[in-house]
């Protein structure tokens, strides 16, 4: 795609699959779930025409990226993935000390994470959809999930190895990838047992205007290849995370921040969270958080959605830096 290239390189024992374009201070992008770097290539072609290197690695688990041990979830800690990244700035910026981070639903988890572990590796950072999480030492993720939502929440039924990918490859897998894709809605999603994502297994699916059945097939495409396990495994790993991270409780994030979120986003919707984020909780964990962009009308998939508003804001921001 208009001169994108892609490389493999070896990092933390993988084959981490690499899309990069462009010469400059390095911009990582960091997709989310079901995606894959794809989910970057306008952000990655505007940013390389601003004078920066865009580079979007597939995640640990993902797409073109081998290697990880996706029979073994206890390997997709978050110190596991952050540990990936580090490994892959140090090959391929090994000259520069900091980077600009961007990150989406897990990407922006992943590159919170980066922040409290590795704060000197980070310039400045813009996080999309998923806010900083700070650790409750009191509650598990999982159950705080489910407390929320009951036992059909898509995390609470991700849980048990093996169980979702079946009923995913009865549904077809690239079905399920485009039921996510499509969740265009502030509602939680749920996987009633048995039952797919509630629907008719019949019923066609009405691709949004932003997303072409081009691009949804290559999504599509790619989890066919690799199954769901990988991506799902960093919600299996969620509990561990959290017990993993008990050094890190109460520590504060301390690098630029702008964050942008739909206000349609199912995770802006968790109980709880728009205070958290407009009421001073994120302020004072990220104390320097400089934006918070709350675009109307726009669910989670910000890049899909709105590409050129999120590549200008992106741009907007780490221009200053």
């Amino acid at each position: 795609m208009e001169g994108i290239e892609h490389k493999m390189v070896s990092v933390n024992g993988l084959n981490m699959h690499v899309a990069e374009k462009g010469e400059g201070p390095v911009v990582l992008f960091l997709h989310g779930f079901p995606e894959l770097w794809y989910s970057w290539r306008h952000q990655i072609l505007h940013m390389a025409a601003q004078g920066y290197r865009a580079v979007a690695p597939d995640l640990r688990g993902y797409g073109d990226t081998t290697g990880a041990p996706v029979n073994d979830w206890t390997k997709f800690t978050t110190l596991h993935v952050v540990g990936d990244i580090v490994a892959l700035l140090d090959t391929i910026a090994p000259n520069q000390a900091e980077v600009f981070v961007v990150g989406h639903d897990w990407g922006a988890i992943i590159a919170w994470n980066l922040c409290l572990f590795r704060p000197d590796r980070v310039k400045a950072l813009v996080n999309l959809s998923v806010h900083f999480l700070p650790r409750i030492p009191t509650t598990k993720p999982v159950e705080m999930f489910r407390g929320f939502y009951g036992d059909d929440h898509y995390i609470y039924r991700f849980q048990v190895p093996g169980e979702i990918e079946a009923e995913f490859a009865q549904m077809g897998v690239g079905r399920a990838v485009k039921k996510f894709l499509t969740h265009s809605k502030p509602d939680p999603i749920r996987l009633p047992k048995g039952k797919g994502f509630g629907d008719s297994p019949d019923a066609p699916i009405v691709l949004p205007p932003w997303l072409s059945e081009e691009d949804a097939d290559y999504y599509a495409s790619k989890f066919e290849q690799t199954g769901f396990t990988g991506s799902i495994n960093y919600y299996r790993a969620l509990d561990l995370s959290w017990e993993l991270t008990a050094p890190w409780t109460g520590v504060q994030v301390k690098v630029p921040v702008k964050f942008i979120v739909g206000d349609l986003d199912l995770v802006y919707s968790i109980p709880g969270i728009k205070e958290y984020i407009h009421n001073g909780g994120f302020q004072r964990d990220v104390p320097l958080l400089e934006e918070v962009v709350v675009m109307e009308g726009v669910t989670h998939y910000l890049t899909l959605e709105k590409p050129e508003e999120i590549s200008k804001h992106i741009h907007e921001f780490i221009k200053k830096f």
